[in-house]
């Protein structure tokens, strides 16, 4: 079965303020809720192909809002980024945000709920696992009987000891320019200062670091010629191992693991291996960028998937763009090879622009070619972000983040889009412009098709663009062209990232028909997109004509 993915900040989703403040308080712009989550949301959600949902920010995680009423210890403002805090700041690896919860004394059973809500509505659930760094005043309120908090036992005078949980600059105080943001009333206190989350192992921080966050230690020297001390075994690797164990033990499905690279994959291995043997059904899906590194996290480290953003995602956003042809995607897939099943495609998430920002392409009607190339080119899962089916902009100014086309994660808003649809809890498209409807009626399209089609979800795949590069009638600037195969059946796919219509001459070679059995012949195909019939005549070495939409595409099933 085609994994389909749907990322989803439940502070955002069933936030339903209509004019939110620009870095607003809790209280002025209001926080979306696990009980917004309704079994009509999922339901719809679902509707689109949906398999797993990803709550992203389910974790406790740093706040600039008090929820000190509930036991939870007060974070400085001036270490966290945002009114709401960053989801990737994580402050209790045992607990859930209590922003999310209509009754905060019982977020864990509210998060429970939807998880089993979700379960009912036949998906699976992910939620992230951040393994490489902490929020800075990280403190567990509610970790099971015996559980240590990280650090207890940390020797502060040391840089670095395999037996610590952090790293430290021995004997000075933390302190940066951002000491007096965010309105706090005197500088944050810590000594001696803790490394930085992103591998600074400074005091002074700067305001571009992620100074939010402290680095968690795997037993690598990094100021020592960065040795491995793996032996005796890390504390860091048990923590971690336990927390991942206690929320598999809790029914979550699968683990988006942040910034997976800058783990040892020496302890993913030792990981992941015990707790797939306790829960064999669970997925492990890593933020992974270097591509010299894809087989070492999979094979060894034993991920199931790993994000493909410097492969296929920076491909199809640069062809869509105008700034490549459509004929690089073919050298995309080929650097992946035969981990190609591993890579999880995507256009959208919380850390890239939004594709109708203005610093996109402005429409999400425009990125079409490009969704139906990465749900279709082969049987690798597909993610989508919330909002990213309406053709959400993107373009609001919110307040710790800017006007940079993303969505953000820092703050407390609603996403203009999401809440038209949300409606109240109607979720119904009734209020979205017609630009959004169409656009959600093409995802609702593209994405169940990717499912339900075997060819598309289970077929043998076979790139077309090799045969056409010489061909008169082809432009492989702008049109990529594949074939799915499976059993009997047949889909042919022709994606145009031009902004004009395209009547095409495909070739299709000799080849194509001799590895996927292809008959020659007069067929009547359907094209899956519009239903329509359409003459198509196949011939070894042959051409068949078709016209293709502008920044769209054409799928032809054919059925021997």
């Amino acid at each position: 079965m085609k994994i389909i993915i749907y990322q989803l900040l439940p502070r955002l989703f069933g936030n339903t303020t209509e004019r939110p403040v620009h870095n607003g308080t809790k209280e002025q712009n209001g926080s979306g809720k696990f009980n917004d989550i309704t079994t009509l949301a999922l339901k719809k959600i679902k509707s689109l192909g949906v398999t797993h949902v990803w709550y992203t920010g389910v974790i406790e995680h740093a706040t600039q809002t008090d929820y000190s009423d509930f036991g939870i210890v007060r974070d400085h403002p001036a270490v966290v980024k945002g009114r709401a805090g960053s989801p990737y700041a994580i402050k209790d690896y045992y607990d859930i945000d209590p922003d999310l919860a209509t009754s905060p004394e019982k977020r864990r059973k509210e998060f429970l709920t939807l998880v089993e809500r979700t379960h009912r509505a036949g998906m699976k659930v992910i939620i992230d696992f951040v393994p490489n760094h902490v929020a800075r005043q990280y403190h567990s309120d509610v970790a099971p009987e015996g559980v240590e908090d990280l650090g207890a036992r940390d020797n502060t005078s040391q840089a670095f000891s395999p037996t610590n949980n952090f790293y430290y600059i021995p004997g000075q105080p933390l302190h940066g320019t951002f000491d007096m943001l965010c309105g706090a009333t005197k500088p944050y206190d810590e000594f001696p200062a803790k490394a930085t989350g992103n591998d600074q192992f400074s005091a002074s921080p700067s305001q571009n670091d992620w100074y939010e966050t402290v680095k968690l230690n795997y037993g690598i020297d990094y100021l020592g010629g960065r040795t491995r001390r793996f032996t005796p075994l890390p504390d860091t690797w048990t923590k971690m191992r336990d927390i991942l164990i206690y929320w598999a033990e809790q029914g979550i499905d699968g683990f988006r693991c942040d910034m997976a690279e800058m783990v040892p994959c020496e302890f993913w291995a030792w990981c992941l291996k015990q707790v797939k043997q306790r829960f064999p059904n669970i997925i492990f899906i890593g933020e992974v960028y270097q591509p010299t590194l894809y087989r070492d996290y999979l094979y060894r480290g034993g991920f199931d998937l790993l994000y493909d953003k410097v492969g296929l995602y920076d491909t199809l956003r640069d062809v869509t763009c105008g700034m490549q042809p459509a004929s690089a995607i073919t050298e995309c897939w080929k650097s992946v090879g035969n981990i190609q099943k591993h890579m999880l495609n995507f256009l959208e998430n919380h850390d890239e622009q939004r594709i109708a920002s203005d610093f996109f392409i402005k429409s999400g009607l425009a990125a079409r070619a490009a969704l139906v190339v990465a749900t279709c080119m082969n049987t690798n899962p597909f993610m989508l972000y919330f909002g990213q089916e309406f053709g959400e902009h993107g373009m609001d100014e919110e307040g710790f983040s800017g006007r940079d086309g993303r969505t953000t994660i820092f703050d407390y808003w609603s996403v203009e889009t999401v809440c038209r649809w949300y409606d109240g809890g109607h979720c119904t498209l009734k209020k979205l412009s017609p630009e959004s409807r169409q656009t959600y009626t093409f995802y609702k399209k593209v994405l169940s098709m990717a499912t339900a089609e075997k060819s598309i979800a289970d077929g043998l795949f076979f790139d077309l663009m090799y045969a056409n590069y010489d061909n008169p009638g082809f432009r492989s600037d702008k049109v990529f062209a594949f074939i799915r195969k499976h059993a009997n059946e047949t889909v042919f796919v022709l994606a145009n990232f031009d902004t004009v219509n395209h009547m095409t001459d495909t070739c299709v070679p000799g080849h194509a028909f001799d590895v996927l059995s292809l008959k020659e012949g007069e067929f009547k195909a359907v094209e899956l997109l519009t239903k329509r019939q359409l003459p198509v005549t196949l011939r070894r070495d042959g051409v068949f004509t078709c016209d293709i939409p502008a920044q769209s595409a054409v799928m032809l099933k054919l059925t021997f």
